[in-house]
């Protein structure tokens, strides 16, 4: 018997995780199911890859199936709200698979799709409801949807939901829902403002808490590389093409900053023969979904990201993570390296870092406590810099590490605040930004010349990293 038959789950739950082979609960699943079977409101301190979403998924369709109701037009009794629409989407997926032995109705709801319809779609009414802030409002607002009916309330990656500037939307939610219901409450970190929030939602809550804050995942290799930021385009495309060539990169996820940035990172790539896509707010749904399906079947195997957009993705075979550009959030780099080394699997991150980058690295490795090991350019990386194409060329000569100009100007800066999703924002005044696609960052110092891998000290390692 499995484990989960074990603690007393409904038969058509049970069953659908058999077909997919799930036997074992992960941690945050041990701790916090037996809790809100029970009925309980959950405080959960875990980042995606956890297998949280079983965690809240499995016991709510259980107490949802104990308590057959008729749908009532326009409303939900669960609902769950989600900062990206990748992360909704995803969860509604899981969702369904859980529930694919019964006659629970899942919606998914968010922005860069017609909202009406999504409007058609809830007026019948449905048992789950998962949603983006933004057009969840949106909906309300066209009295296309009430909340008066929900009875299990899940709000998904708080921290994030934050960064995003939901602050507002959220507060507004949570005066239409009902006062008696099960609230649960997951965030990836637990900063002051996000356990604020949190109290305006749960009441008693269990708490769980999967990993310390801010740890990274164990089985990851971190590198950094000292390199100019006009450097970072040639070093990158060498580094992919080698790794794609000999087979040590598998599938490999590029964060950017900035969605241009990520477009321009693409456009290089493509030129130089690395098949590469780009997901962030800018792309249309389709663009999004159809980019994302070619990286998780391989048939991208590089994918260039934003946070924003690359906030829950979950696919396993990622073997290596590029930070292009550092974050300047530290608990960003976290998130970020925690793409890879999934499912038990090991994985590698590397990361460039300009000179004016190096005060993010510092804060990463306060934070995570790990220092990354240093990772030289390749040997003759000038001279084969030199025979990329010409979009895909590095546009300094300097040795790596200099002060050369940032690569693409602005871009390369601060970032932009718009949204990853405009359509996700309720159409209010004072609504602020949906979601942010690029926030700022940084890492480390200069090293020798190394071996003909480039590895020096490291070479059993950097084999693996190039």
């Amino acid at each position: 018997m499995s484990y989960f038959a074990k603690l007393g789950l409904s038969e058509p739950l049970t069953r659908a995780l058999e077909s997919r082979g799930y036997n074992e609960a992960t941690p945050i699943q041990q701790q916090a199911i037996p809790a809100l079977l029970q009925g309980r409101d959950l405080l959960g301190i875990a980042q995606t890859g956890t297998g949280k979403t079983a965690a809240f998924a499995l016991p709510s369709l259980h107490l949802l199936l104990a308590d057959p109701k008729a749908h009532r037009p326009a409303s939900c009794r669960m609902l769950v709200l989600s900062p990206t629409r990748e992360l909704a989407a995803q969860i509604a997926d899981n969702m369904r698979g859980y529930a694919k032995f019964t006659n629970l109705s899942i919606q998914c709801i968010f922005g860069g799709v017609p909202v009406g319809k999504q409007a058609r779609a809830l007026s019948r009414g449905c048992d789950v409801l998962v949603a983006t802030p933004g057009r969840l409002l949106d909906l309300i607002d066209q009295r296309a949807l009430t909340l008066r009916e929900v009875e299990i309330f899940v709000l998904d990656e708080a921290d994030q939901m934050m960064d995003l500037g939901f602050i507002h939307p959220l507060k507004r939610i949570s005066a239409m829902l009902p006062k008696p219901r099960q609230s649960l409450f997951f965030s990836a970190t637990m900063p002051k403002a996000i356990a604020e929030l949190g109290k305006q939602f749960i009441n008693d809550p269990v708490r769980v808490e999967i990993a310390p804050q801010a740890t990274t995942a164990e089985r990851v290799e971190q590198f950094a590389t000292f390199v100019n930021h006009a450097e970072k385009q040639s070093l990158l495309t060498l580094r992919l093409r080698a790794g794609l060539a000999d087979g040590s990169i598998d599938r490999a996820l590029v964060f950017t900053r900035t969605k241009h940035g990520a477009d321009r990172v693409v456009r290089h790539l493509e030129s130089a023969g690395v098949s590469a896509a780009a997901i962030h707010g800018n792309k249309s749904q389709g663009q999004r979904t159809a980019a994302l399906e070619g990286f998780r079947q391989g048939k991208t195997p590089i994918l260039i990201a934003t946070d924003i957009a690359a906030r829950g993705i979950d696919v396993t075979g990622v073997s290596h993570v590029f930070n292009f550009e550092m974050p300047n959030v530290a608990e960003q780099y976290v998130h970020r390296i925690g793409r890879t080394a999934r499912a038990g699997r090991d994985g590698i991150a590397i990361s460039f870092v300009a000179p004016d980058e190096k005060p993010y690295l510092r804060d990463i490795e306060r934070l995570t406590r790990v220092p990354l090991m240093p990772l030289p350019l390749p040997e003759n990386f000038l001279e084969d810099a030199r025979k990329l194409p010409a979009p895909a060329r590095a546009k300094s000569s300097s040795g790596g590490g200099g002060g050369g100009r940032r690569d693409g100007g602005r871009d390369g800066g601060r970032g932009e605040r718009r949204g990853d999703g405009r359509n996700d924002r309720p159409r209010t005044q004072s609504a602020p930004r949906a979601d942010g696609d690029g926030e700022g960052q940084r890492p480390k110092r200069h090293f020798g010349s190394g071996n003909r891998n480039g590895v020096g000290a490291h070479a059993g390692k950097v084999r693996r990293a190039v």
